[in-house]
């Protein structure tokens, strides 16, 4: 009986938490690519919840079927032999529940990495999205402005993420536009999104990436095109210029707030590798180069200061012969030491 009010109080006490949290994001999708995570993680939990209920019964019934009862000191139980077919049915079902999920799966990642369905033939919006410790860079080269921890992007549109990073290795998501994909240091990756309802998002950095990953955080402002063309015709008349100091300072500074800029960074510092239409031959030669100089100006956190016997310099010659260990020493090789020895 107490383990019984033990059990009712804890589920009471996780009813009442879980009624004071707000809606997670995740489950409120703005957008067809994260409709699509968002209708796979219910399917999923669907899927588990109903796993859990059948065992639990069948937990149940067994508990109560062969519970221990009052018997006849001489009393045994009959001998029962396995049955083929329930042994056939609890391999087969478990086989089924996988084969149904990585199907899902799939077909929902395949959907996601791609332009979403009915926006094949629109030409997106490509925005280059860098990070660096500890803030986000938004570069739109079509339109040649550049903003800092905020992105505006027009509604029923696709845009194209170009994702890379200055620093460590981070995670851009925007939970109710899109899944999470990796920005790099030396490589540039995708990310298709279309919004299709107008609203302010929160997007983050999810992977811990340093002591202020936590702080990388940016609103995404989906807005009518209309809106989007006067947003970016205001930005080129108000804001100023990026000049290379200007960017160079914005990197080496840890924590900046909102900022705007009538051009990007990218005409003299690209992308690394990039091989998009917006930049000529030369201009992708020279990204690498360029790319790899600014992620000196703000490197990946340091490591721990304290270091082992391996972070060390050995101080040891390269072309000096490696010497013998005991196991490699023959007996007249030590016989002959002893008798220098002596």
């Amino acid at each position: 009986m107490k383990k019984r009010g033990s059990l009712l109080v804890l589920f009471m006490s996780v009813v009442l938490l879980l009624s004071g949290c707000s809606s997670i994001a995740v489950f409120d999708p703005k957008g067809p690519a994260a409709r699509t995570l968002s209708s796979t993680i219910l399917f999923s939990i669907a899927m588990m919840a109903g796993i859990l209920i059948v065992v639990y019964v069948l937990y149940i019934v067994i508990l109560m079927k062969y519970r221990a009862k009052k018997s006849a000191e001489d009393y045994m139980p009959p001998h029962e032999e396995g049955n083929k077919w329930l042994e056939v049915l609890w391999i087969a079902i478990p086989i089924i529940i996988v084969t149904v999920l990585s199907v899902v799966t799939v077909k929902s990642t395949i959907s996601v990495e791609n332009v979403p369905e009915g926006y094949e033939n629109q030409k997106p919006l490509v925005v280059y999205a860098a990070s660096s410790n500890w803030k986000w860079h938004f570069s739109y080269p079509e339109e040649g402005i550049e903003t800092v921890n905020y992105l505006n992007i027009p509604t029923h549109r696709p845009i194209e993420l170009r994702l890379y990073s200055f620093g460590p290795i981070t995670s851009f998501w925007v939970p109710q536009l899109a899944g999470q994909k990796y920005a790099m240091s030396d490589m540039v990756n995708t990310l298709n999104l279309v919004a299709d309802v107008p609203g302010s998002y929160l997007g983050k950095n999810t992977n811990f990436s340093g002591q202020g990953s936590s702080q990388m955080e940016f609103e995404t402002l989906a807005m009518s095109a209309s809106q989007f063309d006067e947003w970016v015709e205001e930005v080129k008349s108000s804001a100023p210029a990026l000049e290379e100091g200007k960017f160079t300072t914005l990197l080496a500074t840890s924590y900046v707030g909102r900022e705007t800029f009538s051009t990007t960074h990218l005409s003299f510092s690209p992308a690394p590798g990039d091989h998009s239409d917006h930049m000529n031959h030369t201009d992708m030669e020279n990204g690498n180069k360029e790319h790899q100089e600014n992620k000196e100006v703000h490197p990946a956190p340091a490591t721990s200061p304290e270091e082992t016997e391996f972070d060390s310099v050995p101080n040891v010659d390269p072309n000096e012969p490696v010497p013998p260990t005991p196991a490699e020493e023959s007996p007249h090789d030590i016989e002959h030491t002893d008798h220098e020895g002596q």
